[in-house]
């Protein structure tokens, strides 16, 4: 197994199960706990796990009290392959609002090199920083960056400003992230300014999808942004179909299924 994907398989046992022993690992990963004890390590420098005697323990929310910077190396593979896939997703000539997010960053560098390839134009429109560098100056891309304040640490645009602007405009498809999604709670945001985002981007699209990584299926954060039937996709991995990898989120795929949301896992 290689070491980016240790690392992902490492991190949802530990927050699956909120506690786990170094023995407990070594074994579900087949490493030494030498091996182990050095990967919890990395986690931990990121802020995603807690060091403790003899094994590990889960953070809470580690997504919003990482920032952008911190998490946009993470599970990097990952995150191309969803990106990939929700790119192949959008017809050529289309309209997009791309959200903010690391993952989003990988739709939208696919984006452009389908664009650069022949298969475009596409009008993106967004709501990050970092997507609009993707973007910026890409063949066959028509980018109109969404204004509003940068939030400190994530650079993403929220505010009074971006939704006003947001619906100004109509688009065919809006690819959202998302930091929690749940049977119960439906998507749901760490924060409302994120929130507040995704409910206007939902509202001023023809088509919603979904990009998150299996870590996120099967979570309820703090702010609702909308009921599960308010998208139509859903990209994830692969790994959201293994119970012993993702247990948690048999339950919202099943939910997802319920409600005729379609689940990609490329």
């Amino acid at each position: 197994m290689a070491v980016p994907d240790r690392l992902d398989v490492t991190l949802r046992l530990v927050r699956n199960a909120g506690r786990v022993p170094l023995a407990d690992l070594a074994a579900r990963l087949g490493v030494s706990e030498m091996t182990v004890r050095r990967d919890l390590d990395a986690l931990q420098a990121r802020g995603l796990v807690e060091r403790v005697r003899g094994g590990a323990v889960a953070v809470a929310e580690p997504e919003s009290a990482a920032g952008f910077a911190a998490r946009a190396g993470w599970q990097a593979g990952l995150k191309e392959r969803i990106g990939r896939a929700a790119a192949a997703r959008v017809a050529p000539g289309s309209t997009v609002l791309l959200d903010a997010g690391t993952t989003t960053v990988h739709v939208a560098r696919a984006l452009a090199d389908r664009a650069a390839a022949g298969e475009g134009p596409f009008t993106v429109a967004v709501v990050s920083l970092p997507v609009a560098e993707a973007l910026a100056d890409r063949p066959g891309v028509r980018l109109l960056v969404v204004g509003g304040e940068s939030r400190p640490g994530e650079r993403s645009l929220s505010g009074p400003l971006t939704a006003t602007v947001l619906r100004q405009l109509t688009v065919d498809l809006f690819v959202m992230s998302i930091g929690a999604v749940s049977a119960q709670a439906g998507w749901s945001e760490f924060t409302l300014e994120d929130a507040a985002v995704k409910q206007v981007g939902l509202q001023q699209s023809r088509a919603a999808l979904v990009v998150a990584d299996a870590s996120k299926l099967g979570v309820r954060a703090f702010a609702s942004v909308a009921p599960l039937g308010a998208v139509g996709r859903l990209v994830t991995d692969a790994s959201a179909r293994d119970p012993q990898l993702s247990p948690a989120a048999q339950e919202t795929l099943a939910a997802l299924d319920d409600v005729g949301v379609e689940v990609d896992f490329p």
